[in-house]
């Protein structure tokens, strides 16, 4: 039986025990461990988690900021379009820019400012606005063609404020429709009928249709049909009626003098017609109190108004 050598047992165990105990003791060498284990995943995985994360809460933060820029840019543009579009007001005052006109541009510059800061926002956020404004141009093409009416409305408000058939404030009548105009927009026309019914009609239609202007004139010509029984004194008649013409201010001497025609001789009653000429704005007050005053003058002069009837004639022919 072979005997064990003590003496080679002794330091080899002493040196093992040195050496543990210098790793328990060193933080430092535990750390360089760490590091040395992390060193050999990233090699063999390819993957830097420190910088992922370093790079993911940079773009985190520049991401907030554009968001946060967008927001301040969003008020500051509705700040920016609110101001050009009083300045704009204060210009057509100046210039005394028609109340039709002021509306429709009022609208499409508003509407182009607000494209371009919507476009501007996105701009800022990162996007990229030409294959956003490519997708627009093609959609708008697409659009277009499925509201071709719209945009046909929208050429029809054009050429109502190049030719002016009516404006903001004129009485017309189209579309089977009459009012005051009260507004022109970009693609319809707003009027306001004498029970305040408001209606829109399109640009479209009320600019290719039969307009009756009511207000473009300065004068208005003003009718009466008056019918009074058979025997009735023809002159006097108009005597009476030419006298409460003359008698009203708002008749006026030009273009024409106030005239009283034997009209028609019909079946129950000889008809007059009076007329003459008064301001636009004096147009229907004229008329109605005209109407009124001739009713109870004519009855007073012993003028009578007739009433529907048929002489029937019966003959016997009995012999």
């Amino acid at each position: 039986m072979s005997s064990i050598d003590v003496s080679e047992i002794v330091p080899a165990a002493q040196q093992s025990a040195d050496t543990l105990s210098s790793v328990i003791e060193a933080p430092d060498s535990v750390a360089t461990g760490i590091r040395a284990i992390e060193q050999t995943f990233d090699k063999v995985t390819g993957f830097d988690y420190q910088t992922f994360f370093m790079n993911l809460a940079s773009d985190a933060v520049w991401v907030v900021l554009k968001i946060i820029l967008a927001i301040v840019l969003y008020y500051l543009g509705r700040w920016i379009i609110r101001r050009l579009l009083s300045f704009l007001n204060h210009i057509y005052d100046r210039r005394n820019v028609d109340l039709s006109l002021r509306s429709f541009l009022t609208g499409v510059v508003k509407a182009v400012a607000y494209v371009i800061l919507v476009l501007t926002i996105i701009q800022v956020l990162g996007i990229n606005t030409t294959s956003i404004v490519a997708l627009l141009a093609s959609a708008g093409l697409a659009v277009g063609m499925a509201l071709s009416g719209t945009l046909q409305n929208f050429a029809g408000g054009v050429m109502i404020l190049l030719f002016k058939p009516y404006k903001v404030g004129d009485y017309i009548s189209a579309q089977g429709q009459t009012g005051t105009v009260t507004d022109i927009r970009i693609f319809s026309t707003q009027i306001l009928t004498t029970d305040h019914q408001t209606i829109y009609i399109p640009n479209n239609s009320i600019s290719t249709s039969i307009i009756d202007n009511f207000s473009q004139a300065e004068f208005r010509r003003v009718e009466w049909s008056v019918s009074v029984e058979y025997g009735t004194d023809a002159d006097r008649v108009r005597e009476i009626i030419i006298g409460l013409l003359h008698a009203d201010g708002r008749v006026l001497s030009e273009p024409a003098r106030p005239v009283v025609y034997l009209a028609a001789m019909e079946d129950s009653s000889i008809r007059f017609s009076a007329r003459a000429w008064v301001r636009n704005a004096d147009y229907w007050d004229t008329f109605f109190e005209i109407n009124e005053k001739i009713y109870k003058t004519l009855p007073r002069e012993g003028i009578a108004f007739p009433f529907p009837q048929l002489d029937v004639t019966i003959k016997n022919n009995n012999n």
